[in-house]
């Protein structure tokens, strides 16, 4: 995972759109009874009528607009006006200017219809203009509009305080970093993805039917909107950072207006998510809930279709198309979360990298690498080395090479069931074990879903899986040791860690609970093949 980036207090900034929740729009005021009693007459485009109303100001003086901040609607009789046309279209600008939201003249008192050169300077400047032809109380429309308001604004602080509390509570109990991100998603009712500082996704929580939609080309459209220019799908952008530190960013695709203000909710995930990686020592807490879980999830099925899961492989950072794949398991020793990642990059290409499936120490891992890149034993144990210090413990067993996400899941089951089956270590490692050499194994791989085969194992091995099931035993990896070194029991004994003695009392164990003759060519190759089978489909 790319390192954090430090940064002086002055520089952060948070890259996202202000919008101003919680206010009413001009189109709302008008729809107000105090207003609609005046017979308002509107001037102006529709859309201008979405401008938010931040308060309302009663004025006559020719000098209101000094006294305006922006978002004002003002409430005029136009009594002290001035009167040259010049003066009146100047008059209009600074208005504008000063970021008035809305001009409302009542008719009557001064003016009995609107001017024509307001009329055209309100629309040069975008400015809607309406006209009230019954008189109205600006006290009591005032004080509708101010309640409106003041009553919107504290549903928004109550909300507010609703989701700091929310968040807060998440960060205080050390909750990972998908599942804030899944509280931020159903928050917002829209996807939520926390992506590194090089584009790559890490977490996401997006409907499944959407991952091609949301993924494709990931890093380039955020790259896009990053640079502040206009993004089609108008995402909302927190950076997650504390003490000069930022790590990525909380990215919100468009979703439905949130009482608290979606830029406030966004906040307070990125505030959470950045607490946790100050109490994170290794680092590698992101990597670790973020592409295990992706890992976990293709090998599980969890993905609805082949494009759309391969968009989300390839948003985390992986190439798939035009790149060769294929699957590694390293077992025998613990690997950090991020060490897949930097040792492929040592190679030229990326990894992700998941748990290996049965809890045993190590890492699953999808390689993808160049095409013009050997992966040969050397590049191999070049990549165990970088994996973790103490490689010589380590078996890494490799999958075909492949293209395409399919190939490259196949390839990682390939691994994963070679890893299973490959006995014991012979020396120092790191023990490079491929699949192209293991026939049997990539057989068992290929039909590992047919029912015979699964009947077959099943029928040779069940009364040692009883066996071992009931009492505790051992007498499968006694019998995959023997399996492994066919008429040499002496090294069958010490690849099980047994005594000699002890060795061949399971062994006649095995041979009696299993009515058949141990020493029987045939025997032994359907035995090796239901142990590869049950293997196979171990969790």
């Amino acid at each position: 995972m790319q390192a954090p980036e430090r940064r002086k207090e002055s520089a952060i900034r948070t890259d996202r759109p202000t919008t101003p929740g919680g206010l009413p729009s001009v189109r709302e005021v008008l729809e107000l009874d105090a207003v609609a009693a005046g017979r308002p007459e509107v001037f102006g485009e529709d859309d201008w009528l979405d401008a938010p109303v931040r308060w309302v100001h009663v004025s006559d003086s020719a000098g209101v607009a000094r006294l305006l901040d922006g978002g004002e609607l003002l409430l005029s009789t136009g009594s002290a006006w001035p009167a040259e046309p010049a003066e009146l279209r100047a008059f209009i600008a600074e208005l504008a200017d000063a970021g008035l939201s809305c001009l409302v003249l009542e008719l009557g008192t001064h003016y009995r219809y609107v001017p024509a050169v307001v009329l055209a300077a309100a629309r040069e400047r975008r400015l809607t203009l309406v006209a009230l032809h019954r008189e109205v109380k600006f006290v009591t429309l005032t004080e509708h509009v101010h309640r409106r308001i003041i009553a919107d604004q504290s549903a928004a602080l109550q909300a507010r305080e609703e989701v700091r509390t929310r968040f807060t509570a998440l960060a205080l109990r050390g909750s990972p970093a998908d599942f804030i991100v899944a509280q931020l998603a159903q928050t917002l009712e829209a996807p939520v993805v926390l992506e590194s500082l090089a584009h790559d996704v890490i977490v996401a929580d997006v409907p499944p039917s959407r991952e091609e939609e949301v993924f494709t080309r990931w890093e380039v459209r955020s790259r896009i909107a990053h640079r502040g220019h206009t993004d089609a799908d108008e995402r909302l952008i927190v950076p997650v950072e504390a003490r000069g530190i930022r790590w990525g960013y909380l990215v919100a695709l468009p979703g439905p207006e949130h009482p608290a203000g979606r830029a406030a909710v966004l906040e307070q995930g990125a505030i959470a998510l950045a607490l946790g990686r100050l109490t994170d020592a290794e680092g590698d807490e992101w990597a670790r809930v973020g592409r295990r879980a992706l890992v976990d999830g293709l090998l599980a099925g969890r993905f609805t279709g082949h494009a759309g899961a391969t968009s989300r492989v390839e948003a985390s950072g992986l190439p798939i198309e035009g790149a060769q794949l294929l699957g590694v398991v390293a077992s025998g020793v613990e690997v950090r979360a991020d060490a897949p990642d930097a040792a492929a990059r040592a190679l030229g290409g990326r990894a992700v990298a998941g748990a290996v499936p049965g809890g045993a120490a190590g890492v699953a891992v999808l390689l993808s690498l160049p095409s013009r890149v050997r992966f040969d034993d050397d590049a191999a144990r070049r990549f165990a080395r970088a994996l973790s210090p103490h490689a010589e413990r380590m078996v890494v067993s490799v999958g075909a090479a492949s293209v395409g996400l399919d190939g490259a899941l196949a390839s990682l089951q390939e691994a994963i069931d070679l890893s299973r089956s490959a006995g014991d270590r012979a020396g120092r490692g790191p023990q490079i074990r491929r699949v192209e050499n293991r026939p049997l194994a990539r057989f068992v791989t290929a039909l590992r879903d047919d029912h015979r085969l699964l009947d077959h194992g099943e029928r040779m091995l069940a009364p040692l899986i009883e066996y071992d099931l009931s009492r505790g035993g051992d007498l499968l990896d006694v019998l995959g040791a023997m399996l492994a070194h066919p008429g040499n029991r002496t090294a069958a004994a010490s690849a099980s860690h047994l005594s000699r003695s002890v060795f061949y009392q399971r062994i006649a164990l095995i041979q009696e609970l299993l009515a058949v003759d141990l020493d029987d060519g045939e025997v032994q190759a359907a035995l090796h093949l239901a142990l590869l089978v049950r293997r196979s489909v171990a969790r």
